[in-house]
């Protein structure tokens, strides 16, 4: 048997059609299940050896699939299939889809790093943003709240926050015991992935598989809001290589980031507010 789980909320409220859909151009026969309130560990040890699962849904659903998990291995075969919003997961391993357009989602779901805030740890499959990024997901949680349909667009939000709203922030990061500071920090990400934001290219480098299981994070600093404003198509862009010494790749499994004022933070886009500092652990 091939079980669907989908989320209900995906892609603004669209998640259930989306996965009938999916099945009906697999032409195959499912059982269909809905995520909210499903204990995966329960499910994963119900089935059989044989059965199959296909998670449908965004990078929301995902974090909440993978933080539902909390570390346990099933061992039946899931694929996963895109019908969110953002979808920057899938652009990060698209190319290791099977002839059907699924992604084997076994082997990423494996050792993910997790990120600890104010006591509470928690699974990320592509970044932890903390800063201009941070701050554009509660300006997008705030257009959602009054238009729950609203497509929204993250680098139009960043440009509009970098050249009025967002305050620089001073930071402090320890990668594998070196301690950096820096100053005009716009943002202080670390990317398990190399996609946020619905497409703004974080970490171009960045290999989710990496044998040694690193993340990169990243630092874009700059003092001016029009100079930073006319660099930031390069930083979403990925042409991180023309930004010199305003960006800053640091590669590390455990990382620390400090802000002396505190922010909104974004964990595969789901909105933390008021955060003074994360940490990151990698198995």
């Amino acid at each position: 048997m091939i079980y669907i789980l989908f989320n209900p909320k995906a892609d603004n409220g669209h998640g259930e059609d989306n996965a009938k859909a999916i099945a009906e151009k697999l032409k195959i026969q499912v059982k269909f299940q809905s995520v909210i309130d499903l204990n995966l560990k329960q499910f994963f040890d119900g089935l059989k050896k044989t059965d199959g699962v296909i998670l449908t849904g965004g990078d929301g659903t995902l974090n909440r699939f993978v933080n539902d998990l909390a570390g346990h291995k099933p061992s039946n075969k899931i694929s996963y299939a895109r019908c969110g919003s953002g979808n920057d997961f899938y652009r990060d391993v698209v190319d290791h889809a099977d002839e059907e357009g699924l992604i084997p989602l076994n082997r990423y779901i494996d050792k993910l790093p997790t990120v600890e805030i104010n006591g509470k740890k928690t699974y990320f499959l592509n970044n932890i943003g903390f800063g201009l990024d941070g701050q554009c997901c509660e300006v997008a949680d705030q257009i959602r709240a009054t238009d729950p349909g609203a497509k929204i667009n993250y680098t139009g939000i960043a440009i509009k926050l970098l050249l009025g709203k967002y305050k620089l922030r001073k930071a402090t990061v320890e990668v594998d015991g070196k301690v950096s500071n820096y100053e005009n920090v716009w943002l202080a990400t670390t990317m398990h992935g190399r996609y946020y934001g619905g497409g703004m290219t974080g970490a171009p480098r960045q290999d989710r598989l990496n044998k040694a299981h690193t993340n990169d994070l990243v630092i874009f600093t700059g003092k001016s809001r029009l100079l930073t404003f006319l660099r930031f198509p390069k930083f979403s862009g990925g042409k991180h290589d023309k930004l010199g010494k305003h960006i800053h790749h640091i590669v590390g499994k455990d990382i620390k980031v400090t802000f002396d004022i505190p922010c909104a933070l974004q964990i595969d886009g789901e909105t933390v507010l008021g955060v003074t500092s994360y940490t990151i652990k990698t198995a």
